[in-house]
C-alpha cells in the first residue's frame, strides 16, 4: 500500500488534496492523482483543468468550479481564481458567484467530506495553492499534497526540447510576469537554459529583455502554445528573430495573444536538433480532428487509436438503436437458450450482445446461462462486449473479421460430435443474409431473430453540420455504406478538402456514389486497420510537404477562408 493511502475523512474538518493536474495532457495525471479523485466527494478546479480531472471522478462528486480564466501555476502564466459552487446535479449552489478559493475548499470540507483541489501543474509552483493549505493548517483541516507535472517541464519535453546535455547545463526558471531587473541581468549573464513562462504577444518583449541582459541575439529559442495537448504548435527561432517569424506565420498580431506560452533559451536546450527530437507534433495525425460516424460506446477503441496517432477524434451518431417491434421472437428464443435449444449463438455486433444482455436482466439471467453452449464473436469489439458481460467467446475469426470471416472458421454439423443442430443468431434488423446462408451451407439449422432495429440517427449540433459541410474536419472515416448515406443524410456531404477513409470497396462505391473523393481504404474490413491506414496516409502527407520544403498543415486548413498557420 502506497505510504499516502488516503486517510479516513473527519467527521468534522473532512480532507483536502492538493493535486497537480500537469499541464494538459489527461495521460499525465499520476496514479495517485486519479486514486484520489476516485475517492472525492468534492472536486475544486478551474475550467481547464475539470476537463482533465472531471473523467477520473466518481459519479455524482459536487463540482466547484474556480474558473478565472488563467490557472494559478505561475510556470503557465495564470490569475487569481474567482470560484463558483455547482452540485453534482449542476445546479448553482446558494454561495455568492464570487468567492475566496482558500473558504469555498473550507465550506466544502465541512461535515467530513473528501475535497480534490486540482490546480494546473504543480501545486508546489502555485501562486495560491500554498495560501489555501495555509488557511486549511489554520483550521484544522487535514490535508495532503499531490504533485504534478508543471507546464515549465511538461511543454518543453512534449515540444522535443530536452532542458539539459549531457554536461549538465544549468536550468533557470523565469516568470517573465514578475520577474525583476535583477532576475533578467542574472540569467542573460548565464549560459545556462532558461524556461520563460509568458504570453504569445510578449514574446519578443522576453527575448529583448535577454539580449539587454547580455544573450547573443543569435542563441536559439523555441516558443510552444497549448503544450502537451493536440492543439500544440511550436516555432524554432533565435533571440534576434522571433518577432519576425511570429509575424510571418501570421500569428501575431492577434486577439489571441495573451494565450500563455512556454519558451525555451539557450545554445544547449536543443532546439537546432527539434527536427529529430519533435516526438509528438510529428505523429502522423497531429492535430487532426477526424469525424468518426458512430456511437461514442462503439467508438472508445477507435477513438483511442485515432488518439494515438495525435488526432481528435468526434464521434457522431449515425443510427440509432431501438427494440424489436415485435418482442416476442426474442423472448422464445432467450428462453430456447436457457432450455437447451440451440448448440450455438453467434453474435454479429456489439449491439446484439447489448440486446441479449438486456433481455436477461429483464428475466434475472446471467452469463451463467450461457453454459453448455458455445459462442461466437464476428470480431474483436463483440467478443470484448462478451468479455464484459462475463463470456469468453468459444469462436472469433482468425482472419477477416466479419461474417464471411466467422463462416471461414465455423465448423460443420457433425451430428456424432454435435447433439443440437441448431444456432441462435441476434441481429440486426438490415442484417445482410451472409451468416445465415452459410451456416445453413454448413448443415445448421439457424433461428435468425431481430434483436434490434436500427434507425437513421437524430442530426448532430448545427455547429458540427457546418464543420461537416464547411471543411471543418481533416478526416471521415466510414465504416459501412449505412454510415455513408446516413452521415450524409443527416448532416449533409463532407467539403472536398475533408480526406474520406473507407473501410472497403463496396463502402467506398457508396461514397463515390454520393459524390464523395475516397483517398483511404483498408487493407482489410476492420475499425482498426482503417485507422492505420490513415495514419499511414498522414505520414506520407507530412513527408510529401517536408520535402517540397512546405510547412505540414492540415487538410481542414487548406479550405478558403482558412487560416494556413493558426496556433490552435
Amino acid at each position: 500500500m502506497s505510504p499516502t493511502a488516503l486517510p479516513a475523512a473527519g467527521l468534522e474538518h473532512g480532507h483536502v488534496t492538493f493535486l497537480g493536474a500537469g499541464p494538459g495532457d489527461p495521460g499525465l495525471l499520476t496514479l495517485r492523482a486519479v486514486e484520489a479523485l476516485a475517492h472525492a466527494d468534492v472536486l475544486v478546479a478551474e475550467h481547464e483543468v475539470l476537463d482533465v480531472v472531471r473523467t477520473h471522478a466518481r459519479p455524482g462528486v459536487a463540482v466547484v468550479n474556480a474558473d478565472a480564466g488563467p490557472s494559478p501555476d505561475p510556470l503557465a502564466l495564470t490569475g487569481a481564481p474567482r470560484p463558483t459552487i455547482v452540485d453534482g446535479t449542476s445546479t448553482t449552489a446558494e454561495v455568492p458567484a464570487v468567492r475566496d478559493a482558500a473558504h469555498l475548499v473550507m465550506e466544502a470540507a465541512r461535515g467530513g467530506r473528501r475535497v480534490v483541489r486540482a490546480v494546473s501543474g504543480d501545486p508546489g509552483l502555485d501562486t495560491y495553492a500554498a495560501e489555501e493549505m495555509l488557511a486549511c493548517a489554520a483550521a484544522g483541516v487535514p490535508f495532503e499534497v499531490v504533485p504534478g507535472i508543471s507546464a515549465a517541464v511538461g511543454v518543453p519535453a512534449y515540444a522535443g526540447v530536452p532542458l539539459r546535455d549531457a554536461q549538465g547545463a544549468d536550468v533557470r526558471f523565469v516568470d517573465a510576469r514578475t520577474a525583476s531587473d535583477r532576475c533578467w541581468t542574472e540569467v542573460g549573464a548565464s549560459d545556462g537554459t532558461v524556461v520563460v513562462s509568458t504570453t504569445l504577444d510578449s514574446v519578443a518583449s522576453a527575448a529583448g529583455e535577454l539580449v539587454s541582459a547580455g544573450r547573443k541575439p543569435d542563441t536559439p529559442m523555441t516558443v510552444t502554445v497549448a503544450g502537451t495537448t493536440t492543439r500544440q504548435r511550436t516555432w524554432t527561432a533565435t533571440l534576434g528573430t522571433i518577432a519576425q517569424t511570429l509575424k510571418q506565420a501570421k500569428v501575431l498580431p492577434s486577439p489571441e495573444g495573451g494565450r500563455p506560452v512556454i519558451v525555451v533559451v539557450g545554445e544547449r536546450s536543443a532546439p537546432a536538433q527539434r527536427h529529430q527530437l519533435s516526438w509528438f507534433e510529428s505523429k502522423p495525425l497531429f492535430g487532426w480532428k477526424v469525424l468518426v460516424p458512430r456511437t461514442k460506446e462503439q467508438a472508445v477503441s477507435l477513438s483511442d487509436q485515432l488518439r494515438s496517432y495525435g488526432a481528435v477524434p468526434h464521434e457522431v451518431p449515425t443510427i440509432a438503436v431501438e427494440p424489436p417491434r415485435t418482442p416476442q421472437q426474442m423472448e422464445r428464443a432467450v428462453k430456447g437458450l436457457v432450455t437447451g435449444r440451440y448448440e450455438w449463438i453467434a453474435f454479429t455486433s456489439v449491439n446484439a450482445v447489448k440486446a441479449v444482455r438486456e433481455k436477461f436482466e429483464e428475466y434475472g439471467l446471467d452469463a451463467r446461462a450461457f453454459a453448455g453452449i458455445k459462442v461466437a464473436a464476428v470480431g474483436e469489439q463483440t467478443a470484448n462486449a462478451l468479455i464484459a458481460f462475463g463470456v469468453k467467446p468459444d469462436l472469433v475469426p482468425s482472419g477477416e473479421q466479419s461474417a464471411a470471416g466467422l463462416l471461414d472458421d465455423w465448423p460443420p454439423y457433425d451430428p456424432v460430435f454435435d447433439p443440437i443442430d441448431r444456432v441462435f443468431l441476434p441481429r440486426a434488423d438490415i442484417a445482410t443474409e451472409t451468416l445465415v446462408a452459410g451456416l445453413i451451407e454448413l448443415g445448421w439449422e439457424v433461428d435468425d431473430v431481430t434483436a434490434y432495429r436500427t434507425v437513421r440517427a437524430s442530426p448532430p449540433p448545427a455547429e458540427t453540420r457546418e464543420a461537416i459541410k464547411g471543411g471543418g474536419f481533416d478526416a471521415v472515416l466510414f465504416t459501412s455504406s449505412s454510415t455513408v448515406r446516413n452521415l450524409v443524410g443527416i448532416a449533409g456531404k463532407p467539403h472536398n478538402v475533408t480526406v474520406i477513409a473507407c473501410i472497403g470497396p463496396a463502402t467506398a462505391k457508396t461514397a463515390e456514389e454520393h459524390g464523395l473523393r475516397v483517398d483511404v481504404m483498408a487493407p482489410e474490413p476492420s475499425v482498426h486497420k482503417l485507422a492505420e491506414a490513415l495514419a499511414d496516409f498522414g505520414l506520407r502527407r507530412r513527408a510529401a510537404a517536408q520535402e517540397a520544403g512546405d510547412p505540414v498543415s492540415r487538410p481542414s486548413e487548406r479550405r478558403p477562408g482558412a487560416r494556413r498557420r493558426r496556433a490552435t
